[in-house]
């Protein structure tokens, strides 16, 4: 049955391949990007246990291995989604016993990139285990790294079909995007706080948290290597009895989890109250400001959207709380300082934030799928669709990036520089989001339709990451002369910075509209096409 899961993962996406050169290219991108990381982690492991420093032999597989184990617990659920190429509901009528169905999709979740790369990586313990202490020690190290892939992929699964059963009630979705938002965020100023304590912690007090790592799951199978060099035969027996333990118990828990979230009705809760409204369909589902045409219907259409798709709503809570916590960091790094470095430092986090905001929308009829239909059929023009998303999105953003702009002046005491802030924001914010609009119109990709809120197709966290990126880094080069105008025009630069990156902004979104409006006119089909998932 196992090797059955395998040859229907292996056909499936081979048929998702076919007529689609775009994902084949992301694929091999993320190919690449997987041996490349992975080759040079292995190297870092196998140099640290093949060497004679008891430091770096301790170090190393405890923390290596616990962020592995943590990468794959946390990354799935804020930013990578999982690849369910083989979604468990579709099997929810099939008489195939419970224990053969974990199986079979443990195998195809093994079928990967990501599981590649992670058995590259770690693959450096048995290798540098087996230079220093020979066949036993090496084989005992690659027994830890295969239980340790195991765990990585069994404990990503258990918790995605946890997740994904409970977020079936709204408002346990809706605590579920606010959280998971907020770690997403947080893993930047997470990492910085840990890179700040490690360089004053002592070298002995690091290795005795590695030691008590090494007896948790994070890290226990990855550290067996370590015992066998040194002879600690009964420690690395009890490590890898640990790991066993904890894969089963994992396994029994995705087991159940999956088992109720394809017996579960798809359907939301039980009927609730119902609220008295006056007026039309139409002139409630506009409102009382919004024009009654095709432009006020999208705009209404796109605010409801973004305050009831839980995707949307994660993506916002995201932004929020990275735009909060960069402005803090500069400041207190700068330690108040006011000459050209620090101004310079503050302006370009404006520039960084601002154009990080634009990309809210860079996959924006990904989340729309099939329903964009109703858009190609009705014959709606590229430049009204894009304007009306535009507009909506902005009604959201800027009163954040309003609140930002007068974040960072009372950080910095000096309410004289909110206007040359709010310039430098807004100008980042147009030329962003002018990038994400034509990233949306060319390179959009397709969202799964199931009830896992995680899963992603196969591909689709490279073309996620590269995208964002290169739409990140465009927007932040675009919005360059409104930052050298703020910092080398003194104070004609800064009475102007407010003006000119208003219009800047405002430029640059009506450009990118106009542009992609146009291309959309002729895209509509090949668009369609691509944001309909694929069976």
């Amino acid at each position: 049955m196992a090797l059955t899961f395998a040859r229907l993962k292996l056909r499936v996406l081979r048929n998702g391949f076919r007529g689609r050169p775009t994902k084949v290219v992301m694929f091999v991108l993320g190919l690449v990007g997987a041996v490349v990381y992975g080759g040079f982690a292995a190297l870092a492991a196998a140099a640290a246990l093949a060497s004679d420093s008891p430091t770096a032999a301790a170090l190393v597989p405890a923390f290596g291995g616990a962020a592995l184990v943590l990468g794959w617990l946390f990354l799935p659920l804020v930013w990578f989604g999982v690849d369910e190429t083989l979604e468990p509901g579709r099997f929810a009528l099939l008489p195939l016993p419970r224990r053969d169905l974990v199986r079979g999709l443990l195998v195809a979740a093994l079928l990967g990139v990501p599981a590649a790369a992670t058995l590259l990586a770690s693959s450096g313990l048995a290798v540098g285990a087996a230079l220093r202490g020979g066949p036993l020690p090496g084989l005992v190290a690659a027994l830890g790294v295969v239980l340790g892939l195991l765990l990585c992929v069994v404990l990503s699964r258990a918790v995605i079909s946890a997740f994904s059963r409970a977020l079936r009630a709204r408002r346990t979705r809706d605590l579920a995007a606010v959280l998971l938002a907020v770690l997403a965020a947080s893993l930047g100023p997470i990492q910085l706080m840990i890179t700040n304590s490690a360089q004053h912690v002592g070298t002995g007090r690091l290795v005795a948290v590695a030691d008590v790592l090494g007896w948790t799951p994070l890290a226990a199978p990855y550290v067996v290597g370590v015992d066998a060099l040194d002879g600690r035969w009964a420690a690395a027996g009890a490590r890898l009895a640990l790991t066993v333990l904890t894969i089963l118990l994992l396994m029994w828990w995705w087991a159940g989890s999956l088992e109720s979230a394809m017996l579960a009705a798809p359907g939301g809760g039980g009927a609730g109250r119902t609220r008295a409204a006056s007026g039309t369909p139409v002139a409630r589902f506009l409102g009382a400001r919004r024009p009654r045409t095709q432009y006020g219907a999208l705009v209404a259409r796109e605010l409801k959207y973004w305050g009831r798709d839980v995707r949307r709503r994660a993506s916002l809570i995201t932004f929020a709380v990275i735009a909060v916590f960069l402005p803090v960091v500069t400041n207190l790094g700068s330690q108040g300082g006011q000459g050209a470095v620090a101004q310079g430092v503050h302006g370009f986090s404006m520039v960084i934030v601002g154009a990080l905001a634009g990309l809210g929308i860079a996959n924006q009829f990904g989340y729309d799928g099939t329903a964009y239909a109703a858009h190609v059929v009705t014959g709606v023009p590229g430049r009204v669709e894009l304007r009306a998303r535009v507009v909506a999105y902005s009604l959201i953003i800027v009163p954040m990036l309003c609140a930002l702009a007068v974040l960072n002046a009372v950080l910095r005491k000096d309410l004289s520089l909110l206007p040359v802030m709010a310039g430098t924001l807004f100008a980042a914010y147009g030329t962003g989001l002018a990038c994400a609009t034509h990233v949306s119109v060319w390179a959009a990709y397709a969202l799964p339709e199931n009830q896992n809120p995680f899963a992603v197709n196969t591909g689709s966290g490279m073309v996620k990451s590269l995208l964002a990126m290169a739409a990140w880094l465009a927007g932040m080069v675009l919005a360059l002369p409104v930052l050298l105008l703020v910092l080398f025009g003194g104070a004609v630069g800064a009475a102007l910075a407010l003006p000119v990156g208003l219009a800047y902004a405002v430029a640059a979104v009506w450009l990118g509209v106009v542009t992609a409006g146009d291309v959309l006119d002729h895209r509509q089909p090949e668009l369609l096409a691509a944001v309909t998932p694929r069976n």
